[in-house]
C-alpha cells in the first residue's frame, strides 16, 4: 500500500485545493520556476504555490518563503563554511512543508539542498517531482540511485539527459529547454550602431563575482574603443560592485536589461553556468570564465567527469567556446580571447555553432509541457 499522505480535497471542485511546494535556490531556478508557475496557473487557476526562489517566482503568483540570495552557496569549501546555515534552512523547510501540507513538491535543480529534501519527503510520503535535473552526469553520478528511489517524476531539459537516466532505469521525460521560450520573447534584434559594446556577466554569487569580475575589468583598458557594461545580478546591490569599479569609471553598471545588453553587444565575457547558454541563444560571441576557491577547484578536478565547463560546449560535445578556468583566467589570456571573438570571421563561426545548439535543444514550450506533466501527476494522485 502507498505511504503517500492523503491530499486535501474540495468536494465541489477537487482541483481548487491543489497545492505545490516549489524549491529553487538560484537565479536561473527563479526564472524557470516563475515560467512554470505561470504555465501551471494557466492550466489550473486555483493552484496554490508556496516557494523558495526569488522575485520572479513571487511575481508569478508564488508565496515566497525564502529568497535564493540567502541560499546560494557555491563550491565545496563555501558549503562547508556555511553548513550550519544550510542545516538550519533544511530543518525550517521540513517544518514549513509539514505545516503547508502540499499535494507534491516540485524541486528545481539546486541538488545539494533538494536531494536531501527529496529523501526526507519520500519518508514522509510526499510525492516529489524534479524539474531541471542536477548535473549528475558531470560528477557524482551515483546520485542517480537516490533520484530513482526518492523522485516520482524527473523532467529534464537537456537532450542527452533522458538517455543518461534510461541507463539506470529512470524514465525521465525530456520537455525541452525553457530558455527557448524566454529568449525570443524579450531579446531585441542586434543594433548595428553599437557593434563595439562588450557585456560582462560575472555571476550572481558574491564569492564568484569577487574572483571573476576583477579579471574581467582588468582587460577593459586594453580595448579603449569598446564600451563595457556589467550586467548586475538582481540579488547583488550596487554597493557591492562599487569597490570593483573604483579604478574603472568608464564601465557602466546595468540592471534589469541583461538580454538587451547582450543583443546589442559585439561580445561578452560570461561566468560559466546558465548565462553561457542564454548568451548563445541570443547570438552574442562570448568567452567563458570561471574561478572558484583553490580548495573547491582542487576537489572538483578530482570528481568532475566532463570535458567542458560550459553548457554550450557540453551540449555540442565540442569546444566551440573558449573556456578560461581557474589559473587560466588571467588578464593576458582574457585579452587574447576577447580579441579573437571580436574578429568577424570568428564571430560568424560562433553564431553558426549557436544555430546548431538551438536545433539540438528542441522546440519551445518546455514550461507548458512540464506544467501538463505535473498537473496530470497531481490529478492521478488526487483520484
Amino acid at each position: 500500500p502507498s505511504t503517500r499522505h492523503p491530499p486535501t480535497r474540495n468536494p465541489l471542485n477537487p482541483l481548487i485545493s491543489m497545492k505545490l511546494y516549489i524549491i529553487a535556490g538560484e537565479a536561473s531556478g527563479d526564472l524557470h520556476g516563475s515560467n512554470l508557475i505561470r504555465a501551471l496557473k494557466t492550466l489550473e487557476g486555483g493552484l496554490q504555490c508556496r516557494v523558495w526562489g526569488g522575485d520572479l517566482m513571487r511575481d508569478a503568483g508564488g508565496d515566497l518563503v525564502r529568497h535564493y540570495r540567502d541560499l546560494a552557496f557555491m563550491g565545496f569549501w563555501e558549503v562547508l563554511k556555511n553548513l550550519r546555515t544550510i542545516l538550519r534552512n533544511l530543518r525550517f523547510c521540513q517544518k514549513d512543508i509539514v505545516a503547508y501540507k502540499p499535494d507534491a513538491l516540485v524541486l528545481i535543480d539546486y541538488p545539494g539542498f533538494n536531494l536531501r529534501i527529496a529523501k526526507w519527503a519520500r519518508q514522509q510520503g510526499i510525492p516529489v517531482i524534479y524539474y531541471i535535473s542536477p548535473q549528475i552526469w558531470a560528477w557524482h553520478s551515483s546520485r542517480v540511485h537516490r533520484i530513482k528511489r526518492d523522485v516520482d517524476e524527473m523532467l529534464v531539459i537537456l537532450p542527452f539527459e533522458k538517455a543518461f537516466y534510461a541507463k539506470y532505469g529512470v524514465a525521465a521525460k525530456f520537455v525541452g529547454h525553457p530558455l527557448l521560450d524566454v529568449i525570443p520573447a524579450v531579446s531585441p534584434p542586434p543594433r548595428a550602431d553599437r557593434p563595439c559594446d562588450v557585456t560582462l556577466l560575472p555571476g550572481s554569487r558574491k564569492q564568484e563575482v569577487s574572483r571573476i569580475l576583477p579579471v574581467m575589468l582588468s582587460v577593459t583598458p586594453d580595448f579603449p574603443e569598446m564600451r563595457f557594461s556589467i550586467a548586475a545580478a538582481a540579488a547583488l546591490p550596487d554597493a557591492f560592485f562599487q569597490p570593483f569599479l573604483t579604478n574603472y569609471p568608464k564601465v557602466a553598471l546595468e540592471r534589469g536589461n541583461t538580454y538587451s545588453l547582450l543583443a546589442q553587444s559585439g561580445a561578452a565575457l560570461v561566468k560559466s553556468g546558465t548565462s553561457t547558454l542564454e548568451t548563445a541563444l541570443i547570438g552574442t560571441p562570448q568567452v567563458v570564465c570561471y574561478a572558484g576557491s583553490p580548495l573547491s577547484f582542487a576537489i572538483a578536478k578530482r570528481v568532475v567527469n566532463v570535458r567542458y565547463i560550459s553548457l554550450v560546449n557540453l551540449i555540442l560535445d565540442r569546444p566551440l567556446l573558449r573556456e578560461l578556468i581557474q589559473d587560466e583566467l588571467t588578464r593576458t589570456n582574457l585579452k587574447v580571447a576577447l580579441g579573437e571573438i571580436l574578429n568577424p570571421e570568428k564571430a560568424g563561426e560562433l553564431r553558426k555553432g549557436y544555430a546548431e545548439l538551438r536545433h539540438l535543444l528542441g522546440d519551445g514550450g518546455a514550461s507548458g509541457r512540464a506544467a501538463s506533466i505535473i498537473m496530470d501527476f497531481l490529478k492521478r494522485h488526487k483520484a
